[in-house]
């Protein structure tokens, strides 16, 4: 009885050993024209960087106060060489605005300044700063080779608040959309 249980043991693990060399070996294959593609996007995320032309789309808010949000809208931020379209959404205590509330993130305007600083080997750091006509505001967005995004806000008159997004490399503010 005793051997019986022992070899049926050892054949489970002889049987998900065989399943996950297969397993493997099926990655293994794939993980080729994954790389081809990954270098594609991130050239073309590096070009869209340089030219100072993208969009970065973005699906998660993360307020100061309470828990992260999930959103079902389309909220971007563009940026066209020296300008930025601010379409985000605003969660959090202001502390100074005009009346009926004002612009918040829902604005196009000049980039006043445009800097790239030190970020890690897989990731370039971008702080933009603007005025809104009612806010001064610093938007720093740190982008990934794969494409995915942070986009961290900072206003003089507002708490902070962040974002989640990616990048579109295939987006082009400069060519009209279809």
């Amino acid at each position: 009885m005793k051997n019986s249980i022992i070899l049926s043991r050892f054949g489970a693990v002889l049987m998900a050993a065989a399943v996950l060399m297969c397993t493997s070996c099926g990655a293994s294959r794939n993980s080729g024209r994954k790389t081809a593609d990954e270098a594609r996007v991130e050239r073309l995320i590096q070009e869209r960087l340089d030219a100072r032309s993208f969009r970065v789309d973005v699906d998660r808010m993360l307020p100061i106060r309470g828990g992260s949000q999930v959103l079902t809208s389309p909220y971007s931020i563009t940026v066209d060489g020296s300008r930025l379209l601010s379409h985000l959404p605003y969660m959090g205590v202001a502390y100074n605005v005009p009346y009926g509330g004002g612009k918040v993130l829902g604005f196009e305007a000049d980039i006043a300044s445009y800097r790239e600083e030190a970020a890690g080997p897989d990731s370039r750091k971008i702080i933009l700063t603007t005025d809104n006509g009612e806010d001064l505001l610093t938007y720093t967005l740190t982008v990934f080779t794969n494409g995915k995004a942070t986009v961290d806000v900072m206003s003089r008159n507002r708490e902070p608040i962040s974002f989640l997004g990616s990048l579109n490399p295939e987006f082009d503010p400069r060519q009209p959309e279809e």
